[in-house]
């Protein structure tokens, strides 16, 4: 992985020449707490700053936040060919010496938007003070959010005496505050995000970089779903959807994977090709030497490949089967390979033994933008809040814009007449397929209350040969939904509670 270091003099040019674009979220460098918010342009530096600790080691980018909650769930099978990555994850044999990093990328980054917060009021009043204070308030809530997924209980399964991190609202390093109540902290989360929405300038903030009103709502239905405050989720997902939802369709949807088209994405991660940051790529598989058009042996090495059942639930007709994977061989074996991270150009083969010439130094295999924020999520938030609302009707009529818009000679006439539970479980298979390998699945999971349940009798390879998942099922409700909080953190700080088992 490489890494970009900047002296001392281009960081000065950076930060006089730092504005909204996508060109400017350059690499964080650090400013004396007294420098560093003493102008607009130092503090426009500031909140780049803290949007770059999304691609820092530990977050987003940098990281397998596209993949652990896959590895978790029923989603995927270990390739045995492969690296063995994540092996324990994918087992449930994680310790607290054996954490996943986002409790110490995420903490990085709420700093940075506390330091924002802290020293703001030194700005003048108006339009670019409201919307930096709103911008960190978000980023800030969608951090504590994901670490909240990821380390406690959802609201709805928990009580009242269910404890989660701490949410830190200073930006001193020797602030060490004891776990609090996960009750409380949701109401936390929800408070920023309620500020920060109309604080947000809806003229300057006008890409996808950075959070906008409208991803501010988008995340807002996502934390009211986990919630169960259905109510409010509507309402949040109307507004960051619009009258007409920018749903891409069938021909745009591939697309969105190889950045061509933002359609439909309203937050993402940007990864340049000179930031060269593969790991979305490489968490599902490296790329060996190229197979001749008549060869068998060479191609994709995954880490890990959908499992055998999950992989049938993808109709023939479904736009996301080809945007998601790619048929291929390696070592004389067919895999169903995930290509859904390949890169700007597409797989680096366009089928099997056929290099993709698009892959080159320019557009390396691996680097793309990571999409944390999606049209299709809103709406499936909205439409199983409207499930569970008893809007009905309008359940349905979500249900068959995302279907039509994924599905090739898509025909309403069954799903219009769905009610009840046959209704919810394809609210919910929807989302499965459409959020497949973007960090959901295993907190999902969670969130229903329901077990881990995946194939036990078929491998990894196509056909559904070869080696079955040894952990076959997680009960609902078991410990280790919940990751175990880094030992390390809780010898800094004894106030945090660990969590049962570990």
């Amino acid at each position: 992985m490489k890494k970009i270091l900047y002296t001392a003099a281009l960081a000065s040019v950076l930060v006089a020449g730092c504005s909204k674009s996508d060109l400017d979220l350059y690499p964080y460098n650090q400013v004396a707490t007294e420098q560093a918010f003493n102008s607009q342009q130092l503090v426009q530096f500031d909140i780049n700053g803290m949007y770059q600790g999304l691609r820092a080691s530990g977050s987003y980018a940098v990281g397998t936040w596209n993949i652990i909650a896959d590895v978790l769930s029923d989603n995927l099978v270990l390739d045995q060919v492969g690296r063995q990555s994540l092996k324990t994850y994918y087992q449930y044999t994680y310790s607290s010496n054996s954490t996943y990093g986002l409790f110490t990328g995420g903490y990085t980054v709420t700093r940075r938007a506390n330091a924002i917060l802290e020293n703001i009021d030194k700005l003048p009043d108006g339009t670019f003070k409201n919307d930096a204070r709103g911008q960190a308030l978000a980023l800030r809530a969608m951090l504590y959010f994901d670490m909240a997924r990821v380390y406690s209980k959802t609201y709805l399964n928990a009580s009242a005496s269910d404890f989660t991190l701490p949410y830190v609202t200073t930006s001193s390093a020797t602030n060490v505050p004891p776990s609090e109540s996960l009750q409380g902290f949701y109401g936390k989360v929800i408070a920023d995000l309620v500020a920060a929405e109309p604080l947000i300038n809806p003229i300057a903030t006008n890409t996808n970089i950075y959070l906008n009103r409208e991803a501010v709502a988008g995340l807002l239905s996502r934390v009211y779903l986990y919630k169960g405050d259905y109510a409010n989720c509507i309402a949040e997902a109307n507004k960051a959807l619009g009258t007409t939802p920018n749903l891409p369709n069938i021909a745009t949807f591939p697309s969105i994977w190889t950045d061509a088209t933002n359609a439909g994405v309203l937050f993402k991660v940007k990864n340049t090709s000179l930031d060269n940051i593969n790991s979305p790529g490489v968490n599902y598989y490296q790329f060996t030497t190229r197979p001749t058009p008549t060869s068998t042996q060479n191609g994709y090495k995954s880490e890990y490949l959908p499992d055998f059942s999950f992989y049938q639930l993808y109709a023939a007709t479904d736009v996301r089967k080809s945007a998601y994977f790619q048929t291929n061989y390696y070592n004389g074996t067919l895999y169903n390979h995930i290509i859904k991270y390949a890169g700007r150009s597409g797989p680096p083969e366009l089928g099997i033994g056929i290099p993709n010439p698009s892959v080159s130094s320019a557009n390396p295999a691996g680097v793309v933008d990571g999409k944390l924020l999606r049209t299709a999520e809103v709406l499936l938030n909205r439409m199983e809040a409207e499930y569970r609302s008893g809007a009905i009707p309008a359940a349905v009529a979500d249900l068959v814009l995302l279907k039509s818009n994924r599905y090739t000679g898509y025909d309403p006439t069954a799903d219009n007449l769905l009610t009840g539970a046959p209704l919810l479980n394809e609210i919910l298979k929807q989302r499965r397929l459409e959020l497949a390998f973007e960090g959901d699945r295993f907190w999902d999971l969670k969130r229903l209350n329901l077990p881990v349940q995946r194939d036990a009798t078929h491998g990894e390879a196509a056909d559904g040969s070869g080696v079955p998942p040894n952990v076959a099922t997680l009960p609902a409700g078991d410990n280790r939904f919940n990751l175990p909080y880094p030992q390390s953190e809780i010898n800094f700080n004894p106030g945090i509670k660990q969590n049962p088992g570990y």
